[in-house]
Formats: structure tokens, sequence, C-alpha cells
């Protein structure tokens, strides 16, 4: 059950600091808020606005609320294939393929344009304010870096997942970015102050915001088409490691980094998930928890507290700098043990390890009253774009 931890924040998490806290507060004191900002479970400290946190608006929308990666989320599939029947020499091979099948890794993409992703730009062009598109589809179908990964995972009846998170790549990048800069000098230029100048909002009516949306819709269609073609490449290695065909039984692909104009309680608001997923009733979510560990597939319970929304992962305790100061490789390699993985760069991996992470059935205690677990996940093998130029 939520929280009032500050005037207008409602909180589902037990574990919350003080930095997040007055964060959150800063943007629930916004103007142009439409009601409470819902801090979910796995909320932590972020760029911009807190991640984790769900901001409704009535007539104006924060591009740098939404973030730079526009439609970053997750996607499963379950595949027709059962754990005892992969390799008894484990899932060593598969990372493998994936490490030449599936590019990942800060700069990685497709040297080429495939027919699938020119297919897809044809029937969704681009929007004129993004420079590069050829690159935009040659990225299309690549992992990315950070907390983006992919995991073979089994569920509690033993049949294999694919499970991955992923989103707009460079293009949304490039949309966030201009557009953050946009909604900045507009402000700036009509002498607004801001508490958080990331947190300066187009307003709806204007030009600004019309292209925005714009590109914001453009992008997180993007994002779930990436995902889609990333489950098949994801597919297609499997097959190919196992050495036969295999089925798909069941799929799902959802955003966490987005806003849609969604009707709560009789008003038309744009609803803005910064890390959050719709829980709507009956709506399936996918909640990872950190790298390697439990995941769950899970079924929205439509608490309207929480405008529909539930967690999008375990959330960050430490931040990337200081889990790569203080965890050691030891203790990663411990925690990884029994999954296939990157091994040999766990040193580079180090700032994604578990103990990075907020624990993941905490977190999913925490929303009892917003999801229900339909399926819970053990990963089985892990591959992961590892980043090899640092940042803060």
């Amino acid at each position: 059950m939520p929280n009032e931890i500050a005037p207008n924040v409602l909180s589902w998490a037990s574990e919350l600091d003080e930095l997040t806290t007055e964060q959150a507060a800063r943007t629930a004191r916004l103007p142009i808020l439409a009601g409470h900002l819902a801090l979910m479970p796995d909320a932590h400290y972020g760029m911009g606005a807190t991640i984790g946190s769900v901001i409704p608006t009535e007539t104006a929308v924060i591009p740098s609320a939404v973030g730079v990666d526009i439609g970053c989320g997750m996607a499963a599939r379950r595949l027709d294939l059962r754990v005892d029947q992969l390799p008894d020499a484990g899932l060593d091979g598969w990372v493998d393929r994936m490490r030449r099948d599936v590019p990942a890794g800060l700069g990685n993409w497709h040297g080429t344009t495939s027919d699938e992703a020119l297919a897809w730009m044809n029937d969704n062009p681009p929007p004129p304010t993004l420079q590069k598109p050829g690159r935009a589809a040659e990225q299309l179908g690549t992992l990315g870096s950070g907390n983006h990964f992919i995991e073979l995972a089994a569920d509690e009846e033993d049949h294999v997942w694919v499970l991955l998170h992923s989103g707009s790549r460079g293009g949304g990048n490039k949309l966030a970015t201009l557009h953050t800069g946009v909604a900045r000098r507009l402000h700036e230029g009509l002498g607004t102050e801001l508490e958080d100048p990331e947190l300066a909002w187009l307003q709806q009516g204007s030009d600004e915001f019309d292209a925005y949306i714009r590109d914001l819709g453009w992008a997180q269609a993007y994002a779930r088409e990436n995902r889609r073609q990333l489950l098949v490449a994801t597919h297609r290695t499997l097959e190919r490691t196992l050495g036969r065909d295999i089925a798909d039984t069941d799929e799902v692909n959802c955003h966490h980094n987005y806003t849609e104009l969604e009707e709560h309680d009789g008003r038309w608001l744009w609803i803005t998930r910064k890390g959050a997923i719709r829980a709507a009733v009956g709506s399936r979510g996918l909640i990872p928890g950190s790298m390697g560990q439990r995941s769950y597939l899970v079924v929205g319970l439509g608490n309207e507290a929480s405008y529909e929304s539930c967690s999008h992962g375990a959330g960050r305790r430490m931040s990337r700098g200081q889990a790569r100061r203080t965890l050691s490789v030891e203790t990663l390699e411990q925690r990884m043990a029994g999954r296939a993985w990157q091994a040999s760069d766990a040193k580079a991996l180090l700032d994604e390890a578990p103990d990075a992470y907020k624990p993941i059935d905490v977190v999913m205690r925490d929303q009892a009253d917003l999801v229900r677990i339909e399926h819970a996940f053990t990963a089985l093998a892990n591959y992961k774009g590892v980043e090899r130029i640092r940042r803060r």
C-alpha cells in the first residue's frame, strides 16, 4: 500500500533514499501536474526525473521525464521447449552465438539494413527531425548496452522463455535530446525559473509540443519493433545452437519509458511512465530482476492510485560508479554461478551486478496491490552489451 512521503507524492517503495525523495518532491511541485506523482517500488534517482515515477499532466509533457531512451521496455517469448531439452553441457554455446549474431554494446549495430528493417522503415517513415535515418535502420534488431540484456529463462513449469530489455537505440536518444533542449530554451526565453531546468515542459497547443508528440510516437513504435526483431533473432540463434526448429507459444512486449494519453477518473491525461509499466486490469507486463536473477510476468490489477502502473524492474540501490568501486568480480561470479554468461567480461559488468540492485522479491511484495504474478522466471543464460566507455 502507498505512503504519502511528501506533498503530492505517493510511494510504494519500502526502500527509498533521501536524494530520490527530494527529486520526486521537486517534480510533484510543478504547476502542470494534474494529480499526485506516483513512485513505484523500484524508484531511484535519475537524470531529469525519478526513475520509477508516474507523472500525470493534462496540457503539457516533460521530454526529459520520458528520458533519452524513448520507448525502452521489455519483451518475452515462450518457446515450445523445456529445460530438460537443453544441452547437458549448458548454454555457453548460445552466448557465443549471440555475440556473433546479435550486435550489442555501445557503438555496435548491423553493418547493413536488413530487408525486415527496410520494410518497417518504409511503413513507418522517420520524422524529418531524425538525422541519419539510415543508421536507425541499421540499428533495428540490436541490443545496446548498460542494463539492456537478453536472457533465456525457465518458468515454474520448466518451459523456456526468451526475455529481453531494449529501446529506441540512437535514434530515440537523438530525438529526446533535441526536444529536451527545445523545452529548456523555451523556458529560458520566457524567463521561467524551475527548481530543476531538466523538468522544462512543452505546452499542448504549441508547434513544439506537436513535434515532440509526433517524434515520441515514432520512437515508441521503433522501440517496440526493435524488441520484436530481437526476439526473432534470439529465437533463431537458439534454433541454430540446438540444431532444430522451435515453435513459439506466447509473447509479451511492453514499454516502460514513454508517454500516452489515457483516461483516468473521467479525465484525459498525459501519463508519463519513467521506469514504470502499464498495469491496467488484465494487461500483461514484464518485471526483470537484476542480471541473471529472478524475473516476473505480471497481470495488472488496475490500481488507480498508481495510474494503473507498476515497477519496471528491481531498481538500482547503487550508482554505476559506486558499484564499480565497491563490488568485486568474485562476488559477481558467485551470484552468476550455474548460468551461462559473459564471464570473461565480469569486470566490465560490475555496474550491473545483482548487489547493485534492490532485491526483486521485496519490490514484488511492495506492489502486491498493483499486479498479480502470472509467471516467475529463473535465469538460465544471460547476454549483455558490454559498455567499454565508462560513464558516471
